[in-house]
């Protein structure tokens, strides 16, 4: 009764030690807002996951279930959340990533079967795995300046920003029929014509009222008092036009999981039918795409929240690049595609989260997600883009960092934070920045200060950029 007594009297201070929540002047009640404010902006993902795979058909014209591929998609984010917060004790979520999941689902699919193209998304985990265990991963990491580290940050907040206004039909692309040479607008036709929209624009409102008077879990309230907005208007006008989820009450709250995709993957048949050069570019650029995103993202979820050391390091960085190499391997061994670290949990960093308790809590949300799929879609884009704007203006203040009297690096960083939210890439961004930074510091006479290791990798993002024509003339 007594050792019992001992050891739960105990635990606080021994989850307070191995999470460093008071070391990084955090407290338990902020990382769980954070927790929740992370999963709030991350959840649209076991929705639009689905959608986008089972978009695709492989070679043979089969299409994968979207059930199936929401349960597999809440379940390996869950899990792969979970061990990012135990592991790398890190404020970093996991999800399937955008982008990588329309590479393989209209691109790689086509030419195999579903299984032979989830099985080279475990083959390029492993790759980057490997490539932590050897150090040559964290080696890059460090071989990039400083600065440039910082741009990357700030490009990520310019980045988050446009996320959250096109997400909430604020900003909308125009259409190629209107003979404008404007490629974006406000709204519609110039104009805020839609509920969904003016919704999301009372609703940022509110959050930034809250976050200037410095309420606690302002994030977190903005989005939930503007999804209850959305559910009023939802059920009095009926719009009808919100960007993805539907906001009003669910018929039903529980849903039973289909796992049947769980393990549905072949590593070596995609050499059979694709054959090995078509395979290798394959693999080339999924690897280039995560190498790179996850870089950038764990900079700017530690700038946000001050983690970064002098080097513009993040805490434990072989353990951050080490779990999500294992994602990446993970979502090709369920069939939700290579999940990746996610820049949205800059979002509940920006709510006070700085440990990996806030995964604990993102993670266990994902895993009841699994189970609760109709009460997640509750929650409209409209809604949870308030937050990615709040926190894209966080990131940019980091701004002043950049020394823009050294061109050098300022033109680099330049190129870096405008070409992230405008080419809706991360890894565009970094690679414009590096290339640029070793051809400038070439040419201006400065080779010795560009580290060995940035030559191969601006090789290998000129490579990538011209990925286009190399396989017109290659294949």
């Amino acid at each position: 009764m007594c050792q019992l007594r001992r050891v739960s009297m105990s635990t606080p201070a021994a989850l307070d030690r191995f999470f460093e929540i008071t070391a990084r002047g955090s407290t338990v009640s902020r990382e769980i807002r954070g927790g929740f404010v992370t999963f709030f902006t991350m959840a649209y993902i076991v929705v639009l996951n689905p959608l986008i795979l089972a978009g695709g058909a492989d070679a043979k014209g089969a299409h994968l279930p979207i059930a199936a591929l929401a349960a597999g998609t809440a379940l390996v984010a869950g899990v792969m959340t979970i061990l990012m917060g135990v592991v790398a004790r890190f404020p970093l979520a996991l999800a399937s990533g955008l982008g990588v999941n329309a590479l393989v689902a209209y691109e790689i699919a086509p030419q195999m079967t579903w299984a032979d193209a989830m099985g080279l998304v475990v083959i390029e985990g492993l790759l980057i795995g490997l490539l932590v265990l050897t150090g040559l991963r964290t080696a890059v990491f460090k071989a990039v300046p400083t600065q440039l580290k910082t741009a990357i940050g700030v490009g990520i907040g310019l980045f988050l920003m446009i996320i959250g206004l096109v997400d909430s039909g604020f900003v909308r692309r125009v259409p190629d029929a209107s003979g404008t040479t404007v490629p974006v607008e406000l709204g519609l036709g110039g104009k805020l014509l839609t509920w969904p929209t003016l919704v999301f624009a009372i609703g940022l409102l509110l959050t930034l009222v809250l976050f200037v008077r410095k309420v606690k879990g302002a994030i977190l309230i903005g989005i939930l008092g503007t999804t209850v907005l959305a559910i009023i208007v939802e059920a009095v006008a009926h719009p009808g036009d919100w960007s993805l989820n539907v906001p009003k009450m669910p018929e039903k709250v529980v849903s039973t999981p289909d796992l049947s995709l769980l393990g549905h993957f072949n590593v070596l048949g995609s050499w059979q039918h694709a054959g090995w050069l078509v395979v290798l570019m394959f693999i080339f650029t999924l690897l280039v795409a995560d190498f790179f995103d996850t870089m950038g993202t764990m900079v700017a979820v530690g700038q946000e929240g001050e983690m970064l050391d002098g080097e513009g390091m993040p805490p434990r960085t072989r353990e951050i690049l080490l779990v999500d190499s294992i994602a990446a391997a993970a979502g090709g061994a369920a069939s939700v595609s290579s999940n990746t670290s996610y820049v949205e949990s800059a979002s509940g960093v920006g709510e006070g989260a700085r440990t990996g308790v806030a995964n604990l809590v993102t993670g266990g949300l994902f895993l009841l997600a699994m189970f609760l799929t109709p009460l997640v879609q509750v929650v409209p884009f409209e809604a949870a883009s308030t937050a990615l704007v709040v926190v894209g203006f966080l990131m940019m203040t980091a701004v002043r960092q950049i020394d823009w009297t050294d061109y050098t690096i300022a033109v680099p960083a330049f190129l870096t934070v405008t070409l992230m939210p405008f080419t809706y890439s991360i890894s565009n961004g970094i690679g414009a920045g590096i290339v640029s930074y070793v051809v400038l510091k070439a040419a201006t006479g400065k080779a010795r200060e560009i580290h060995p290791i940035l030559y191969g990798v601006a090789v290998l993002f000129v490579l990538y950029f011209a990925r286009g024509p190399l396989e017109s003339w290659v294949l």
